[in-house]
């Protein structure tokens, strides 16, 4: 049977309760928006296939987590076999952009000693009245963990697609770097028999 894509990755949303995780995937893989979300208890999945290039297809598996720290035991970010991380924070309220250095520290032990690609995202860009991190102050961050850093709206749609075809590329470039790391690896020492080291990307059918 022949495979519906030719990449598969998966992502999982961090971030505080009420940044906007879930009204962000909603958005992006249903086209909808809604003021009222429960919270997310334990994990949540979904799914989508990207075409960032011509006859490329990739399928994004995102991983929805829940933010609240009661919830924080049950749900210990499913780091294994995982390609990227997106942190998210509301941009009107600073506390939980304080939080993205201890999501991006948690991650990044649990995941050693596998690198892991991030992208940071503000959320509920739409309400600029009540901003209270800055762009200067959110790039900064952004930059000290090397993520991209995009600024999105759930309830307009505003950046989200933008975001998502933005994480295609950076894996796509990361996996095609890996491959070809790996090529170079086995051309220099020569076939020793052993199996080579799988990734942590690529198309699972």
């Amino acid at each position: 049977m022949a495979c519906a894509w030719d990449f598969q990755f998966r992502v999982l949303l961090l971030g505080d309760s009420g940044v906007g995780k879930t009204s962000l995937l909603r958005r992006y893989t249903e086209e909808d928006f809604t003021d009222t979300t429960g919270p997310t208890v334990g994990v949540d999945f979904c799914s989508r296939i990207e075409e960032p290039e011509a006859g490329v297809k990739v399928r994004l598996q995102f991983w929805d987590t829940a933010g609240q720290e009661r919830y924080r035991a049950v749900t210990t970010p499913p780091i294994q076999n995982a390609a990227c991380v997106i942190l998210l924070y509301d941009l009107t309220e600073h506390k939980t952009f304080e939080s993205i250095q201890n999501w991006h520290q948690e991650v990044t032990e649990r995941a050693q000693p596998q690198p892991l690609l991030f992208l940071l995202l503000g959320t509920k860009s739409d309400i600029s009245g009540k901003r209270s991190v800055s762009r200067e102050e959110a790039q900064s961050l952004a930059d000290s963990i090397k993520a991209p850093y995009l600024e999105t709206s759930a309830r307009t749609g505003s950046n989200v697609s933008a975001a998502l075809s933005l994480l295609c590329r950076e894996l796509l470039t990361a996996v095609r770097q890996e491959k070809q790391e790996l090529e170079e690896h086995n051309c220099g020492r020569g076939s020793d028999g052993e199996e080579a080291p799988q990734n942590r990307t690529g198309c699972t059918c």
